[in-house]
């Protein structure tokens, strides 16, 4: 697969519609030809500690944030036509359909491929777990900043031109 957009969100809490952050990176030709990041204001509008921990976002940094419709309007274009790409897709679909359904969107039926289900596949028991910075260290990519949703993207469409 050389045509894709890999993507990745951050949630702000428990509910799969509180998106505080996206990152796209959008592969043409077996090349990253473009990327996108965005802060994010979560629906519903609050932050669970456990959640900072994990990315280190808080209130204060997605207050002034555009709210999802917005941020959209500009992916959308970057991905038209591309099937998308997801460490552990079900979370990142299930996100995406989430934020669309709160803000009453039209959802475009998306194609979306997971590389840790592909991780498990081609690696299987050779490595210790198939988390996003071990799948991606093992395929060659040294990911600096997980849980940023771009450094989370790029790393995932390292993988997906590897294992895809």
């Amino acid at each position: 697969m050389n045509n894709f957009a890999a993507i990745d969100f951050e949630t702000a809490n428990e509910c799969p519609s509180s998106v505080c952050s996206v990152g796209v990176v959008v592969v043409r030709g077996g090349l990253i030809v473009d990327s996108f990041y965005s802060l994010i204001h979560p629906e519903p509008e609050y932050h669970k500690w456990f959640c900072q921990q994990v990315h280190g976002l808080t209130q204060a940094d997605t207050e002034d944030a555009p709210v999802f419709p917005f941020v959209w309007a500009k992916i959308a274009p970057l991905i038209e036509g591309l099937p998308l790409v997801a460490h552990n897709s079900r979370f990142d679909e299930g996100c995406l359909k989430a934020v669309h359904q709160v803000y009453q969107m039209d959802y475009p039926d998306y194609t979306f491929y997971d590389t840790l289900a592909a991780s498990r596949r081609y690696f299987g028991r050779r490595l210790p777990n198939h988390q996003l910075q071990t799948v991606a260290a093992a395929c060659g990519y040294d990911l600096q900043q997980h849980h940023h949703a771009l450094a989370d993207a790029e790393a995932c469409a390292h993988i997906a031109l590897r294992l895809l």
